[in-house]
């Protein structure tokens, strides 16, 4: 069955800025009463910057929330795009392709997940955190950074369920990284869903297999195109060469190449 994706333009209509390179925006449609469509968590977007020196292709982000009058992204000053998008004024537009992707898939009611995450790889796993709320699952989240500075807002996922979190300089949480953090000792979860640096992710893949607990990840290759057109995305499998914008962004961790 063929994917419905929209093209959009988007206007920003408010920020939260967390620190020097890390913001929320949120996007409402310039055209009003555009409903905007309904997502799954770890979908995500791809925005055209325009006017924007050397920026040619569009940005893939990770949509954190989308309700029908808007969409949230926790977005990470990176390059020159992101840049222009943290310094860019309320009403800034954009051209955005949404949703894009596949989803995580969610478990059985009695489970206990446990959804990692680092850096802006936490945007996804607060609307997975949401889907399993309206499910009736109270998730363990567990974030990592470089310091306490670099997360965004955590109210809303301890909202949500219960919340862990390492540092390496140990400013906020447990100091070290994810995968030592004293939570994981318990060895209580069922599920494991992660997004955030890939050296982060093949790590709690490991920690996942060697415990038999069946895992999820989202992938954050480069992307250009964002519909498997361009083959810029192209990550390796068990079944053969997949893209990571059409057939991903999420995979069963048992399906990839990871050492």
């Amino acid at each position: 069955m063929a994917k419905s994706i929209f093209d959009v333009t988007l206007k920003l209509v408010h920020k939260e800025i967390y620190s020097d390179s890390l913001f929320k925006g949120r996007f409402a449609p310039v055209i009003e009463g555009t409903v905007l469509p309904a997502f799954e968590p770890g979908q995500f977007v791809q925005v055209w910057i325009k006017d924007c020196d050397g920026v040619m292709l569009r940005r893939p982000i990770s949509i954190y929330d989308m309700q029908s009058d808007y969409i949230d992204l926790l977005i990470q000053k990176a390059g020159r795009g992101t840049a222009a998008m943290f310094d860019a004024p309320i009403g800034s537009r954009y051209n955005v392709l949404l949703p894009l992707g596949n989803s995580f898939r969610l478990p059985d009611t009695d489970a206990h997940p446990l959804l990692v995450g680092g850096g802006v790889g936490i945007a996804p796993l607060y609307a997975l955190g949401k889907k399993l709320n309206a499910n009736g699952i109270s998730p363990t989240f567990l974030f990592g950074a470089r310091s306490a500075g670099h997360f965004p807002d955590l109210a809303p996922f301890k909202s949500l369920g219960t919340l862990f979190t390492t540092t390496e300089d140990g400013s906020e949480g447990e100091k070290g990284l994810v995968t030592r953090h004293s939570v994981l000792q318990a060895n209580q979860f069922t599920h494991i869903y992660t997004c955030g640096p890939t050296p982060m992710m093949k790590a709690v893949a490991a920690w996942a297999r060697e415990r038999h607990i069946p895992a999820q990840a989202s992938l954050e290759n480069m992307m250009a195109c964002g519909m498997g057109v361009c083959l810029c995305c192209v990550e390796p499998t068990v079944a053969g060469h997949k893209t990571v914008c059409h057939d991903g962004p999420v995979f069963d961790t048992a399906e990839l190449l990871w050492e």
